[in-house]
């Protein structure tokens, strides 16, 4: 099999009668959705849960197995085996690359190659593929197949690493710049991304990063917290068979069709479950302070919500609670009608560790609070 050939941007000959509905309903939910980011005053913290989410699930349509619960125990001390851990990391790999990556488009500095570089060696770092030259564009030809099997065998061969170069200068020329619509634009990009592949590893990850930081950039989303790795676990072979048909067809339009669907439904369940944080959030303001009678309220709470299964030191370090204050603080919240319940008790030198189960339901899908308040 020939190295793939990628297609010219922008491009052409796609079919917009098929396309203007499916434009026209992607915009208008991810408005919505956007629209509802700038209400919340401190996104970063509120949202903090559905990040946690996206790094699992976009590390999981890679094989990963570990929950968002176990990426938040594992950061409170509990212990995991080594395959675990190993999941573990490539996730809270994947987090920092994301938050790093949304530092530096809230500094309004474009997406470049050299940031690509940038985040590729923090996603490597350590964790298996360490060894793939992380922070580096390959080298090498590389294909894509099933296990030991030859060039010649490959279902997919990347273009040419010596062509390399020149296909992800335009690409970046051609994020620089306009076309037809920016959700349509956005899904060429990660398309066109996937298909060079330009890692040795980790291609899907940084692609699917890219997708919220494009939107931002472009001024799409009022911060860069949209996330399409919920919808593409769900739909795995269908995204793999549309990039498919794209290298074998040149079904460009098909692509473009079933990512501005992706960005339709997952748009609207983020929707759903921003309100549902958001309620929770309220109410939850509500019941602590009912609760505690405290003037820590609002610190206590923001931190339940950035970290929702921690240990002491983890609130006295983000919230600035007085140690001794928030074990008092912590009892009252853990009565029945309290919002926190202990996943682990302590035990001599191993603190405990506590859960905020309500928002960890939300992000897990497993209940939807009422949204009619916001």
């Amino acid at each position: 099999m020939q190295p793939y050939e990628p297609n010219n941007l922008p491009i052409q000959g796609l079919d917009f009668a098929q396309l203007i509905t499916h434009v026209g309903e992607a915009n208008a939910a991810l408005a919505e959705y956007s629209g509802l980011l700038q209400g919340i005053v401190n996104p970063a913290v509120m949202l903090s849960p559905l990040t946690q989410q996206e790094a699992v699930l976009s590390s999981k349509i890679e094989g990963t197995q570990a929950t968002v619960e176990e990426v938040l125990e594992h950061e409170a001390g509990e212990e995991f085996d080594e395959s675990k851990k190993a999941d573990i990391n490539e996730i809270l790999n994947y987090r920092k690359a994301l938050m790093l990556s949304q530092d530096h488009l809230q500094d309004q500095r474009p997406i470049t190659l050299s940031l690509i570089l940038h985040l590729h060696e923090i996603l490597m770092d350590s964790v298996r593929g360490q060894n793939k030259a992380p922070g580096e564009f390959r080298k090498d030809q590389n294909w894509i197949g099933r296990y030991g099997c030859t060039m010649e065998e490959a279902s997919f061969v990347p273009p040419s690493p010596f062509q390399l170069p020149n296909y992800l200068e335009t690409w970046q020329i051609y994020m620089g710049g306009n076309d037809f619509d920016v959700l349509a634009q956005t899904a060429i990009v990660h398309a066109q991304f996937e298909l060079l592949h330009p890692f040795k590893d980790g291609n899907g990850r940084i692609g699917r990063l890219l997708i919220p930081l494009f939107l931002f950039s472009k001024g799409r989303l009022s911060s860069p917290m949209f996330y399409l790795s919920d919808f593409l676990e769900s739909n795995r072979d269908e995204y793999y068979q549309r990039l498919s048909a794209i290298s074998q067809h040149g079904d460009w339009t098909g692509w473009i069709k079933f990512f501005l669907g992706a960005i339709t439904q997952q748009a609207r369940k983020n929707v759903s479950q921003v309100k549902a944080i958001m309620n929770l959030y309220e109410a939850t303001k509500v019941q602590v302070r009912d609760i505690t009678r405290s003037q820590h309220t609002a610190q206590l709470v923001d931190t339940l919500f950035d970290r929702p299964i921690f240990r002491v030191s983890d609130v006295v370090q983000r919230s600035g609670i007085n140690k001794q204050t928030l074990h008092g603080l912590l009892r009252q919240l853990q009565q029945p009608e309290g919002p926190l319940t202990i996943l682990r008790e302590g035990i001599g030198r191993r603190p405990a560790i506590y859960a905020f189960p309500a928002l960890l339901n939300i992000c897990e899908g497993k209940t939807v609070l009422p949204a009619t308040t916001v």
